[in-house]
């Protein structure tokens, strides 16, 4: 895992700076919440923890959220709040194009599920309202809004320089705080016709004013079909997630290895803090993105051959058995 998430990304939403206010206990209400889970990972790598919200498809317990809210995580808990149920969850795969992943929750069976409606037929100024767990809190938070965009476009900027961007989303006027991530938008009938995404034009972990977006049920439901069929693809990672057991940052000089974890396969192999990679697998690595590139399509058990320079400018290579880790 070569990407490190601030702690500020650990409830994995924009936050709008507004105060989200909880709709009265209507049975309007108490159905919106069917089939939302709450998400709480431990990111051990980082020393943080986050937070975020999920979507119940079936009733053994696939659940959707969006994959920065389980991006670095080592492990992953997921509360069912009508029942108080806990449960361990591991990754049956993520798209980090799309910001779709789907999880297993193990032990699951008889879960409530969500209702999905059909996002193709939003309209602009379409009453919705969104559900989730607002701050980390624990507890499911609604708000309520119109669809003010459809097809919208933004750019997300994280801590290594990667400008990611997400399309067609649905902007919402539904105010949309941290921890929200994952959650649906559901429409006047109560079905889930999105994914809440973001609440912000530039940093996915920066709280700012602003509208909500969120991912077309549509869209995310065919990724995470594609997910279940096992297809994986230059944006879908299927299973768990290679480990070489390093962070690194770009420098003029190129791909810097700026942390080693003690006792990973990068550890073993003698690599340390201050080289610099310069291939994998006989493919040359000019920044952070090619290298992530290379590294997404391999699985736990696989060997890279990695080329680097040391700090004493010698030309070194080492040969490296991935191990699991926490997905991109």
């Amino acid at each position: 895992m070569f990407r490190r998430i601030a702690v500020a990304a650990a409830v994995a939403a924009l936050g709008l700076g507004v105060a989200a206010h909880a709709l009265a206990h209507t049975a309007a209400a108490r159905a919106a919440t069917d089939g939302v889970v709450l998400i709480d990972t431990n990111l051990a790598l980082e020393n943080a923890s986050a937070a975020g919200t999920g979507i119940v498809l079936t009733s053994g317990g696939i659940v959707v959220t969006n994959n920065h809210v389980i991006r670095g995580a080592t492990t992953i808990k997921v509360v069912v709040p009508a029942t108080h149920k806990r449960y361990s969850a591991t990754v049956v795969g993520y798209d980090i194009v799309d910001d779709v992943a789907l999880l297993q929750l193990q032990g699951a069976s008889n879960l409530v599920t969500a209702q999905a409606g059909n996002s193709a037929a939003l309209r602009v100024g379409s009453p919705v309202r969104a559900v989730g767990n607002a701050n980390g809190g624990g507890a499911l938070v609604q708000t309520v809004g119109r669809v003010t965009g459809l097809a919208r476009s933004i750019q997300i900027q994280d801590d290594t320089g990667s400008v990611t961007q997400l399309k067609n989303l649905i902007q919402t006027s539904a105010k949309l705080v941290p921890g929200d991530s994952g959650g649906p938008l559901l429409d006047a009938s109560g079905r889930v016709i999105g994914i809440d995404a973001a609440g912000s034009l530039t940093n996915e972990f920066t709280a700012t004013s602003g509208p909500g977006y969120a991912i077309p049920i549509n869209r995310a439901l065919a990724i995470a079909k594609q997910i279940e069929s096992q297809r994986a693809s230059a944006s879908v990672h299927i299973g768990a997630t290679a480990f070489m057991g390093l962070s690194v940052q770009q420098s003029p000089s190129g791909v810097v290895i700026g942390s080693v974890v003690p006792s990973s396969p990068a550890d073993q192999a003698g690599l340390q803090q201050g080289d610099v990679i310069t291939t994998l697998d006989g493919t040359s690595v000019s920044n952070f993105t090619v290298l992530r590139t290379l590294l997404f399509a391999k699985h736990p058990g696989d060997s890279v051959t990695l080329g680097y320079v040391d700090q004493l400018g010698n030309q070194s290579s080492a040969t490296i058995v991935l191990t699991s880790g926490p997905p991109q």
